[in-house]
């Protein structure tokens, strides 16, 4: 029986998303454990609210990056003597990166469960061996806790909304979107560039879903897409309405408005998904079999009729066909299917 319990995984908010279900059956089957979970900035209100976790951790880690390394140094080894001084008894790495495998090492914990990425053994007590390559990011976290012989009993993804960040964004919509409209989410931005379906294609996506539907298009955004924004509207005849600037816990509360999203495979997608929020995803470089939306109320659509879908890579050496082959007509017939089904 485990009483201190520390789940890590780092980095991007989708794959933090993806990770929940792995908090709530660790819960259930040692009710009485104390459960933390360790990650970044960016991904901390992810977890913020969740119920079943009794305490976040958040690595510093872009901070001590800015700063660099001299400067920092006292804060990171204070937080890995910290780390080790909550004498937690199992943790599980679901990030195996060299930063996560040696913060588990570092926990001394007697018992420490990764994954058998290469160099990453020596960290781990109970070393996990992917049963498929290609199974679901959700199915591939579960899998830590099967190493344990600990039941999986749930597989629901978990995002916490406070009720005062939902109460905030139904009172923007009702001063922003005038008449009783359907609001329809776009998301075009989210992770690297060839996973993002061209702007002015969805920009066309709005105008037809506008004059089509009479659809409220809000266009979602994140740090640093303001760009993408503004190739979106610059592509459209009509008005759409923007999201403000919010926080990653109000951009949740701005998904659970929404009727529909369409969105590229990014955390906001998977943020949707948690929320029971019909989504349809757009991929291509990126496989749906591992990272799509997770749940049966979902879709995803790509250009099935290039070769080299779900290739994985950052950069592309024939135009990124998988995106600019697939047109705003071929969303528009998956996506009156879609709302065909809501109605």
């Amino acid at each position: 029986y485990f009483e201190n319990i520390l789940i890590i995984k780092l980095r991007a908010t989708g794959d933090v998303v993806l990770s929940t279900p792995v908090i709530e059956n660790l819960k259930k089957y040692f009710p009485k454990a104390r459960i933390s979970f360790l990650t970044e900035e960016a991904s901390a209100d992810i977890l913020r609210w969740n119920p079943f976790l009794d305490e976040l951790i958040v690595l510093p880690r872009k901070h001590w990056e800015r700063e660099g390394l001299w400067s920092t140094w006292r804060d990171q080894v204070g937080f890995y003597r910290n780390l080790r001084r909550k004498r937690f008894d199992l943790v599980i790495d679901l990030f195996g990166n060299p930063r996560s495998a040696l913060l588990t090492w570092l926990t001394r914990a007697s018992t420490r469960v990764g994954y058998a990425f290469r160099g990453r053994r020596y960290a781990y007590t109970t070393v996990v061996i992917p049963k498929q390559p290609t199974s679901h990011e959700v199915l591939f976290h579960l899998e830590t806790l099967e190493a344990l012989e600990i039941p999986i009993r749930t597989n629901r993804l978990m995002i916490g909304l406070p009720h005062a960040y939902k109460i905030q964004a139904n009172r923007w919509l009702r001063e922003n979107i005038t008449g009783d409209r359907t609001v329809i989410g776009l998301n075009p931005g989210g992770g690297w560039a060839i996973k993002r379906w061209p702007p002015e294609y969805y920009g066309q996506l709005a105008d037809s879903l506008i004059e089509e539907y009479g659809a409220a298009v809000l266009i979602f955004w994140g740090p640093g897409e303001e760009w993408i924004v503004d190739e979106v509207t610059r592509n459209m005849k009509n008005c759409p309405s923007i999201l403000p600037e919010v926080t990653l816990g109000e951009l949740g509360a701005y998904l659970k408005c929404c009727r529909l999203l369409i969105s590229n495979d990014s955390g906001p997608m998977h943020m949707a998904s948690a929320l029971k929020v019909p989504t349809i995803g757009i991929f291509g470089p990126t496989d749906p079999l591992a990272q799509g939306p997770w749940g049966d109320e979902h879709e995803v659509i790509r250009q099935e009729k290039v070769d080299c879908l779900g290739c994985n890579r950052t950069s592309c050496r024939v135009g990124n066909i998988c995106m600019t082959t697939l047109y705003p007509s071929d969303l528009m017939l998956e996506i009156r299917s879609v709302l065909a089904g809501t109605t």
